[in-house]
């Protein structure tokens, strides 16, 4: 159990201090030419790998860069982690696009589509029935 609450603390600890790095450490323009987001980071329980999951704000061409840039950085990162943590051994750092963000603005957008047509047509949906 203690293993686990560990593996959380250090999680959360990587995910504050590679924030900080992406605002005020990085210089590589790849990575602020789109907002970017850290929205989950899985730690292995043995510490030694680390996938950061970023939402990234924009094109997909420019998602494609920023997330070159931030392979790029990753072992400078990797190195500042060990140093701010105080880790005999930082973690290897993979970045990777989480996608849940778009996946869910597109679901709203279908949603809005949806409704604009049945309004269009003149479809009353039940939710939307005048009480009598």
């Amino acid at each position: 159990m203690a293993q686990g609450r560990r593996v959380e603390r250090v999680a959360a600890l990587i995910r504050r201090e590679t924030s900080d790095l992406l605002v005020n450490g990085l210089r590589d323009e790849r990575i602020h030419q789109a907002m970017v987001s850290i929205t989950e980071v899985e730690v292995s329980g043995d510490l030694q790998h680390c996938k950061i999951f970023v939402s990234i704000f924009g094109q997909e061409s420019d998602q494609n860069e920023v997330l070159e840039g931030l392979d790029a950085a990753s072992g400078f990162l990797r190195g500042e982690l060990g140093r701010r943590l105080q880790m005999r051994r930082a973690p290897e750092v993979v970045f990777q696009l989480d996608k849940g963000i778009q996946r869910g603005t597109s679901v709203l957008n279908l949603l809005d589509q949806l409704e604009k047509e049945r309004k269009d047509r003149g479809d009353i949906s039940s939710d939307h029935k005048e009480v009598l």
